[in-house]
């Protein structure tokens, strides 16, 4: 017991308060699976595995793959970092808004505050809190449906991964490309046989094999890139569906009821 709350505690000193580390469970999760296809990477090139693929892949698409992979990778942990940064201020927000003494919001040219003119930290939810302040001053009061505003939300928060579903759709297809282009040049040296002597006969199983290394080398490498493309961006979906499902609760519970009991969105 001491152990694990001793690595519980070095874990919230090194990202964030104890409070807040869970907020950073992505990023963690980015850092412990390329941890694994790093160590799994050496171990292909101490058994000389990566060195042949590349030296027999003269289309050189495996390795156009896995530039894409290694860009796309460093991409999705840009924008996991960024979420679970919005996941923490997103609490630190509702932490302020639950225990303002007095109730209302007002948008100023620092940003969005409480009644008692404590400042929101910046975020999505305190953009998304602004959004709806500026609504209710404009509407004068009434019941304030924030709809619209959720699905502009929730477009804006799935744009961070849709270049990752799209890249990792992609290495299929390379995938599949190679493979083509690995059959088409195992079969050419069979088009160009004229004889079924063993001189004529070693050049196109030479062919053959080369072809065939091309096509398996390039699906390898594809589709095993592809699947930990969206094992990552698994991760951050959820990431996102949790700060939409935070900015949800806390607008609908604590926001919107405020707002809806002042004229102009001011008690």
């Amino acid at each position: 017991m001491e152990i694990w709350g001793t690595m519980a505690d070095v874990r919230g000193a090194v990202l964030a308060p104890a409070a807040e580390a869970r907020d950073f469970a992505p990023v963690l999760r980015w850092i412990l699976l390329n941890a694994l296809v790093a160590v799994a990477m050496l171990a292909l090139w101490h058994f000389g595995l990566v060195q042949a693929m590349l030296a027999t892949d003269h289309t050189r698409i495996s390795l156009i793959i896995l530039v894409i992979f290694a860009f796309t990778a460093l991409a999705c942990l840009y924008q996991t970092v960024i979420t679970s940064q919005e996941l923490v201020s997103a609490r630190k927000a509702r932490s302020i808004i639950a225990k303002a003494r007095v109730s209302g919001f007002r948008v100023t040219e620092e940003g969005v505050t409480t009644g008692d003119g404590q400042l929101l930290p910046p975020g999505t939810l305190t953009t998304h809190i602004g959004n709806l302040v500026i609504k209710a001053e404009k509407q004068n009061g009434g019941r304030i449906d924030q709809t619209l505003l959720l699905r502009a939300l929730a477009d804006r928060l799935r744009s961070r991964e849709k270049l990752g579903w799209f890249i990792s759709e992609a290495l299929l297809r390379l995938a599949l490309l190679g493979t083509a282009i690995g059959f088409i040049l195992m079969l050419i040296p069979i088009a160009q046989i004229t004889s079924f002597d063993a001189e004529t006969l070693r050049p196109a199983l030479t062919g053959m094999t080369g072809g065939m290394a091309i096509a398996l080398n390039v699906t390898v490498t594809g589709i095993a890139t592809a699947l930990i493309l969206k094992l990552e961006y698994y991760f951050l979906d959820k990431a996102i569906a949790e700060l939409f499902d935070l900015v949800t609760e806390i607008t609908e519970i604590y926001v919107i009821p405020t707002l809806e009991q002042g004229s102009n969105g001011r008690q």
